[in-house]
């Protein structure tokens, strides 16, 4: 039911039905990693994305994730992609390089094709805050996914 009388208000539509999903995942943090494909696909097939159209591709860091979700983006094989990998401090400032610029990288790719993109680069300040998030987060990312693609389709 629209909010305001006589507005048209578009609904989110969480049917992944014939949607065509791309994940790109990080190496680095592995078990982290994981943790968060395994809840974004299981959200994924949850809201009836086929398995048939899902692509996931690796990267050895999250560094790497832009570039190859630029890749997917222009392929135009994909309704919404997916990044997923967890960027942990260390003691250098290496933690705010690769956050900020993954993270710009990230955005840029979506907003210079058009595809929506749901970052699941998880940032925390240790092991046990990506641990305690990876679930929640991947499935937080398939919906987004999910409600993005048919979204854009709906504009």
């Amino acid at each position: 039911m629209p909010r305001y009388e006589n507005i048209a208000e578009f609904e989110p539509e969480l049917s992944g039905k014939g949607l065509r999903i791309g994940i790109v995942m990080s190496r680095f943090n592995q078990d982290v990693c994981e943790g968060l494909l395994s809840a974004c696909t299981n959200e994924l097939l949850a809201l009836g994305v086929s398995a048939e159209l899902i692509r996931i591709a690796t990267v050895p860091g999250a560094l790497e994730i832009p570039l190859v979700l630029q890749k997917m983006a222009l392929s135009g094989k994909f309704d919404a992609l997916v990044a997923l990998g967890a960027v942990i401090r260390g003691e250098t400032y290496h933690f705010e390089l690769v956050s900020n610029e993954m993270g710009a990288g990230i955005t840029r790719v979506g907003l210079d094709t058009g595809l929506p993109i749901a970052n699941g680069v998880l940032t925390t300040e240790d092991d046990d805050q990506a641990l305690a998030r990876m679930q929640e987060k991947g499935s937080d990312c398939a919906r987004a996914a999910v409600e993005m693609a048919n979204l854009l389709k709906a504009l």
